[in-house]
């Protein structure tokens, strides 16, 4: 029997550049941290779910919440985010690696699945998702292969990423793309800016709750096309 633990790792601190304290927002009464947990923990493959954070008194009221809500943590570096998740994985035993952003409120249960059951099935070093809107982002590596990379990536702009060392040597590592049909990434379902809580809070008051599938979204989108033109110019961060 195939005793694999898979541990989704959930990066949040207070800390945002373009909307400071975006991850304690409400989203329909709840914060949006809460709303990203929820929905991660919908996916069946997972064994557990961690929301890690930092070290930074600013980030108490993170843990508090975490508390509160019965939830798993992990306090680390504030820059140095693959440090975090290293010794995060380390910490609660992971031997797969599932790493979600905290301003995804929309995060899919469902596609966070698929990766994974790609990443079991298929044994890439690496796995991720492609073509789907921006805020279903999934990224799915084993253990090894997050201590190797932070053994080996001595770039900060990188490490504070956790991932770019993978994709920027595909010579050395076996990547996997998991591709949704059609090419739905010029949606912007991630929370960056206020315009993107805007958009998010639309779908959120529309349904109350947050059991909705990514699906019901797309059909809400197709009867409110002009909902998309609310963050539709918001310049996604480049990475390094």
């Amino acid at each position: 029997m195939d005793m694999t633990r898979i541990v989704a790792i959930i990066q949040a601190h207070m800390g945002s550049t373009r909307l400071p304290g975006k991850v304690l927002k409400d989203l329909t009464g709840k914060p949006m941290l809460a709303r990203v947990v929820n929905r991660v923990r919908r996916a069946k493959l997972l064994d557990e779910v961690v929301v890690a954070t930092t070290t930074k008194p600013g980030d108490d009221v993170l843990v508090d919440l975490c508390k509160s809500e019965g939830w798993t943590w992990f306090r680390g570096s504030e820059e140095d985010v693959l440090d975090r998740y290293y010794r995060a994985a380390k910490q609660f035993s992971a031997d797969v690696v599932v790493r979600i952003t905290s301003d995804c409120p929309l995060i899919e249960p469902e596609v966070t699945d698929l990766v994974i059951k790609e990443f079991i099935e298929t044994k890439p070093d690496y796995a991720h998702t492609r073509n789907y809107p921006r805020g279903l982002d999934t990224e799915v590596f084993s253990f090894d292969v997050l201590e190797r990379i932070w053994h080996e990536d001595k770039n900060p702009a990188w490490r504070e990423h956790v991932t770019p060392y993978i994709y920027r040597h595909p010579e050395k590592f076996s990547i996997k793309a998991v591709c949704n049909d059609e090419d739905l990434s010029f949606m912007r379902w991630t929370v960056d800016t206020q315009e993107d809580l805007e958009f998010v809070r639309r779908i959120y008051d529309h349904f109350g709750h947050d059991l909705f599938s990514w699906r019901e979204v797309l059909d809400l989108l197709k009867e409110h096309p002009e909902w998309l033109e609310i963050n539709k110019h918001i310049v996604q961060k480049t990475l390094p």
